[in-house]
């Protein structure tokens, strides 16, 4: 049972990954980011988000580690705050009370205090200030001593570096390098030549990196030349020296000590340079890393890198430039035009992703699984070049087909449009082509839709078209011979008084189709696809259209863009009700008779067709206008016992904002929904959880023991433990480019974890056995004196300690190896 106040919006994903740098903890372990109100822990080695540290109640804006305490971290926040975390085990140590907003964070070993970066009263002025820590063991403590270091700096920390372990701090904006010097307490101002002369020149500065360990300054500039400055500390004898490489501005720099000096940058060319000893001639690439390179790091201790990019991806990247992790999050887009969709299959979160792509995204764990090519063709970032957008999706047939459209337009009578059918291949595991349509309707389509119906027979598909027409779509037979090609083919074409055709859905059951054309609702038989009836309320534009489900499947309702929403009784042919509401979004729950509805004001409302009365009203959802939403039906019910909440028992509703955020209904926290893996990932870190770990791991232990007790009495059986199996081990330890073929392994890798045959009773080895080890035996006096020690031992009072009894094939071996003659040693 679940009581009314838990309920509440919460964030549970979409957030950006790559608003700030990443920052990585002192072992290498984790790596932390920003993710809108909250800071995410994930482990290098396997992606995995091990903790979300929540706690700020605005965007936050920097992280950094705690220098005097590598286990915690520092963030600050828009609300005006500093808190200070353990990372290890999740918990919020202090806060501390700035009270204005806090655009950026640094924290230096040698200071007590912190750098913040600040607005001053007009808008686009900055200043970075300390702010002195107070000591205090009280949780909430007040910072107000602040002390102004430098003015005239942008708010973006890519363009603040400390250098010269905290000596002095560099910063740039526009044409200006600005280097404030701690110990003397002056700033040194430089400028480029060239900025003076020319009106409009393209070297402004756009980031900066300072050497932990010399006096140099490497600044990023929009041409894409990186330059390295030196004796800044005479601002007549300075020099600087030119990197060029990059075709257009430099994004991010950062510096790397280990194993020699070298400098890391990235751009719009998604490539990451590395320049050896900072030369012109000694650089290194790895290239087509997917989009625009916006912020770089450094491990400390130098052996990972971690490069956030434009597309809400952060990639993990070792010394040696080799990519080890993907962290993927929600890719956003320009426009979601498809609008969110549940993939039957996976239960993922479909819509649009990098260009020409759909993004299948994982509402339990918070990241991307993969993307599903659809325009398959190269894209190409040209600024004001007409691209091929994807403005349609839709899944039918339980997840066994997909149908996409795609198009572009140049000038208004040069539409090129194309829809494509896709069906799931089994083997693959994924959608393969099946049918292209070019220029399926002569106008935009607006809306398409499956037949779902558990009955239905063939599979149908509906798209509605500004042509004034409406199309059905059927799977035929398509072809050869052999009959074992299908395609789909129009088998209807369906229209009202010329007017556009702007929506269309199927009854539950697909005995119906509803098709509105502007204000008119048309209500069309789907076995004849004869007109029955229409409805017309002339409330303006149809702007969304559903069935109702169930035991309310009896109604039709519409939203208009009046703001008008109508419900129609099917079987009265009669406006049941209207509501004067300007809704967003309009979605019915595939498992119950609800319908979610958002309106424009951020206010959920959540009702059945049946009852004038709504289950469920929360105002004010979101700071942001939420533009789409979803059902996605859960798993294993849930058991709210209160009316108002009965309406997520059996499915949650999820909703985008208009910053890409995702939000839902929920009563637990996102650090109490990481799945158990990361947990327990979290408290054996040193073990992943892999197939071999369930075979090898601590717990097998256990289990030996376990089954040791409950052995026989008189029969005492000695499981092998694996970890001690030499065919394991050496499996596991060997390098994998000097192993034999799986095949020669997999038959020795079974027999070692098999009881051996050794290990059976004396009772149950045949008496042949028996005599022929008794004639090879020798009579030794020490070999008898070991056998009646050996049956001495047997015979005792067992207690809590279990001796093994020996075979006699392993008193035979044994009597082997006394009988080596082991004198060579002592010349040794």
């Amino acid at each position: 049972m679940v009581e009314e106040e838990s309920l509440r919006v919460v964030r549970c994903g979409g957030s950006e990954l790559n608003f700030r740098r990443a920052v990585f903890s002192v072992d290498s372990k984790y790596v932390f980011c920003v993710s809108g109100d909250f800071i995410k822990v994930y482990s290098t080695a396997t992606e995995e988000c091990v903790h979300i540290l929540q706690g700020h109640r605005n965007l936050v804006t920097g992280i950094q580690l705690n220098p005097r305490n590598h286990l915690q971290l520092y963030s600050c926040s828009f609300d005006g705050t500093i808190k200070l975390w353990d990372y290890v085990d999740g918990i919020l140590i202090k806060t501390f009370i700035v009270g204005c907003k806090l655009h950026a964070l640094f924290a230096l070993a040698c200071e007590d205090s912190v750098f913040v970066t600040i607005n001053k009263e007009k808008p686009d002025v900055f200043q970075l200030v300390s702010v002195k820590l107070p000591k205090s063991s009280s949780q909430e403590i007040e910072a107000k001593e602040l002390s102004f270091v430098l003015d005239y700096i942008n708010q973006s920390p890519k363009c603040i570096a400390f250098g010269n372990e905290g000596e002095y701090v560099a910063a740039v904006r526009d044409f200006y390098l600005s280097v404030y010097f701690f110990k003397k307490k002056t700033t040194s101002r430089f400028t480029l030549s060239s900025s003076r002369n020319k009106k409009h020149a393209k070297n402004n500065f756009t980031c900066v990196a300072c050497h932990p360990k010399e006096d140099c300054i490497a600044t990023g500039h929009r041409d894409g030349k990186i330059r390295l400055w030196r004796n800044f500390d005479d601002e007549k004898k300075y020099t600087y020296t030119c990197l060029h490489w990059h075709h257009d501005l430099v994004m991010d720099l950062a510096f790397s000590v280990t194993e020699g000096s070298s400098l890391l940058s990235g751009g719009r060319e998604s490539v990451l340079v590395e320049w050896r000893e900072a030369a012109e001639k000694n650089k290194e690439f790895l290239p087509r890393l997917g989009a625009t390179i916006e912020h770089i790091s450094v491990s400390p201790a130098g052996d990972l890198f971690c490069t956030s990019h434009s597309d809400n991806k952060m990639i993990i990247i070792h010394r040696n430039l080799e990519a080890s992790a993907v962290i993927q999050g929600l890719v956003k887009d320009r426009n979601i035009f498809t609008g969110l969709m549940i993939d039957p299959r996976t239960k993922a979160l479909v819509l649009n992703g990098k260009p020409g792509h759909l993004q299948f995204y994982s509402l339990q764990s918070d990241k991307q699984l993969y993307n599903l090519d659809i325009i398959q063709q190269e894209y190409i970032n040209d600024y004001g070049l007409i691209q091929i957008e994807l403005t349609k999706a839709a899944f039918g047939c339980y997840g066994n087909w997909l149908a996409t459209v795609e198009q572009r337009q140049e000038k208004e009578t040069e539409l090129e449009l194309q829809m494509k059918l896709w069906t799931y291949n089994k083997k693959t595991q994924g959608f393969v082509l099946n049918t292209k349509v070019n220029m399926p309707h002569e106008d935009h389509i607006t809306a398409l839709c499956f037949c779902n119906a558990e009955k239905s027979e063939n599979p149908t598909l509906v798209t509605t078209s500004k042509d004034g027409h409406f199309k059905v779509w059927i799977l035929t037979d398509d072809s050869d011979i052999y009959k074992k090609a299908v395609g789909w083919t129009c088998d209807f074409v369906g229209s009202y008084h010329k007017y556009q055709a702007t929506n269309c859905c199927f009854s539950e059951d697909g005995s119906l189709l509803a098709v509105s054309f502007e204000e008119i609702v048309t209500i069309w038989d789907s076995e004849t696809w004869e007109l029955k009836c229409t409805f017309c309320q002339r409330a303006g534009k149809i702007r969304h259209l559903c069935f109702g489900r169930l035991t309310c499947s009896k109604y039709l309702l519409g939203a208009t863009e009046n703001g008008i929403l109508c419900c129609w009784n099917l079987l009265s042919c009669a406006l049941e009700w209207s509501a004067k509401l300007n809704m967003r979004v309009l979605e019915p729950d595939p498992n119950s008779e609800n319908i979610a509805a958002i309106s424009q004001s951020s206010t959920v409302f959540v009702f059945r067709p049946s009852e004038p009365r709504p289950l469920y009203i929360q105002k004010n959802i979101s700071r942001e206008e939420a533009q789409w939403g979803v059902f996605v039906p859960r798993d294993v019910p849930e058991s709210f016992t209160s009316e108002a909440y009965q309406w997520l028992n059996r499915s949650q509703f999820y909703f985008l904002t208009k910053s890409q955020s995702l939000l839902t209904f929920s009563t637990q926290s996102p650090e109490e929904k990481l799945t158990p893996t990361s947990k327990q990932l979290l408290a054996e870190e040193t073990l992943p959880t892999t197939p071999f770990y369930f075979i090898l791991g601590k717990h097998r232990q256990q289990q030996q023991d376990d089954k040791l007790n409950e052995a026989l009495e008189d029969e005492l059986v000695q499981l092998p433990l694996t970890e001690n199996i030499p065919a394991i081990s050496e499996l596991l330890h060997t390098p994998a480019h000097v192993l034999p073929s799986a095949s020669f392994l997999c038959s020795m890798f079974v027999n070692s974890l098999l009881l051996s045959k050794e290990t059976k009773s004396a009772e149950e080895i045949p008496d042949d056995v028996s005599m022929e080890e008794e004639k090879e035996s020798v009579d030794s006096d020490e070999e008898n004196n070991f056998t009646e020690q050996v049956q001495d031992t047997n015979n005792t009072d067992l207690g809590k300690d279990i001796i093994h009894q020996l075979s006699k094939s392993e008193e035979k071996e044994l009597r082997k190896f006394r009988k080596v003659d082991y004198s060579w040693i002592t010349a040794l």
